[in-house]
């Protein structure tokens, strides 16, 4: 890196922090998480504006790989985040109603999405169609549970029992999904490598089950008088984290699915404040690298590119992703006796995607199975879907569900 690539580096950070912030503050007091402001500032630095005049002053080709590895790391962080917040304890005394709510939300919008991508592969010719299919079909069926734990926070609904009942089933669709898009990936092949090989992931994540936990514990533990807030216990993570980053991509998945997978197996260390003291110190890191996540993303996505025949399938991309998420956990709450106002609540907040879907759609562009059409499209479904969960929440939620979680 010449000195003045370093310093543009240095530039673009400060310039894209700016735009997180102030981006991220309009969006609050649009009533919007912040990160909805982060991916729209994201889009708008990105080629859409200016015939990418824009784009390519302020981003020259050049930086652009520091940046991409920047976002690459913040999306280990992330991920990791994404997997250690999942607690499977949230479905003690959520029940029929989380179990119906969760096959609703995954099994209708997966149906719905299998059939939008056999009509989308009218004018596409991937390099693997059942790959195509299937993430087609997995990419509207998600949730996003960062965002949706934050817009319930706001909501003050977090501790609720239509929260908890909406974070533990987006728990679980986040597993299925992420496992869905390791068979994906499998389906789509990787140059050079016999798609074979990916199947060692299934050894790996069950040695990291069983022997890896054990040892994190026992590390963790003997992280001197400080325990888990000393140095050594944030490297002994981050090492961990890297490495099972690095060894699902040389397995030929992507690092993402590593980063989860480690983050799932994490001991949680009640009673230690293990959590308490890891998660805001990477919490902090991902504050500068996620920006740089959407940045790198939004230079993917040209929206004065889609015609006629885009936006067309911009609106049924649209239709079967609303549709299918929002009928889906509707009827599969309402099938085990909730209400229908309370199913709706229900049934918005299972309908944000946001940063989730973002990176999900990110793993299909770079194995091929997206173009970049394609993908400007999906990232606009994934963009207004979660601002549509705020004034749906408005028009459908009242002050009693904000009663707590009770047991069944």
């Amino acid at each position: 890196m010449t000195e003045l690539n370093a310093a543009i580096l240095f530039a673009d950070l400060s310039l894209i922090l700016v735009m997180a912030r102030v981006a991220g503050r309009i969006a609050h007091r649009l009533g919007q998480p912040a990160v909805i402001g982060e991916i729209v500032g994201g889009l708008l630095l990105g080629p859409t504006l200016f015939q990418g005049a824009l784009a390519h002053t302020l981003f020259p080709t050049d930086i652009r790989p520091y940046l991409s590895a920047l976002a690459n790391l913040g999306l280990v962080l992330f991920m990791f985040v994404v997997g250690y917040e999942v607690d499977f304890g949230r479905l003690r005394g959520c029940g029929r109603i989380a179990v119906g709510t969760v096959l609703g939300s995954a099994v209708v919008p997966f149906a719905l999405g299998a059939l939008l991508a056999l009509h989308l592969l009218r004018e596409r010719h991937p390099a693997s169609r059942a790959g195509f299919i299937l993430f087609i079909a997995v990419a509207v069926s998600v949730t996003a549970f960062p965002v949706l734990a934050r817009i319930l926070t706001d909501r003050r609904m977090s501790g609720t029992w239509l929260g908890t009942i909406a974070l533990s089933s987006a728990a679980v669709c986040d597993l299925v999904a992420w496992s869905a898009l390791a068979a994906v990936q499998v389906l789509a092949g990787t140059a050079g490598q016999s798609p074979w090989w990916v199947l060692l992931i299934v050894p790996y994540a069950v040695v990291l089950i069983t022997r890896g936990r054990p040892l994190l514990e026992r590390a963790l533990r003997g992280g001197g008088p400080e325990g888990p807030a000393s140095a050594g216990s944030l490297a002994v993570v981050l090492i961990g984290l890297l490495v099972s980053a690095a060894v699902t991509q040389a397995l030929g998945l992507h690092f993402v699915l590593g980063a989860f997978l480690f983050g799932l197996v994490m001991p949680r260390g009640e009673g230690t404040g293990l959590k308490d003291v890891l998660l805001p110190r990477v919490q902090f890191t991902t504050t500068l690298l996620l920006p740089v996540y959407f940045i790198v993303a939004g230079l993917n996505v040209d929206l004065s590119r889609i015609g006629a025949s885009g936006l067309w399938d911009l609106g049924l991309i649209l239709a079967v992703a609303v549709t299918g998420k929002f009928a889906g956990t509707w009827l599969g709450a309402r099938s085990q006796g909730l209400p229908a106002r309370r199913s709706a609540v229900l049934a918005t907040l299972m309908n944000t995607r946001g940063l989730t879907e973002l990176i999900a759609l990110s793993v299909g562009l770079q194995i091929g199975l997206l173009d970049g059409g394609l993908y400007s499209e999906m990232v606009v479904m994934a963009v207004v879907t979660t601002v549509m969960t705020g004034p749906l929440l408005r028009c459908f939620a009242r002050p009693g569900d904000r009663e707590p979680v009770r047991q069944e």
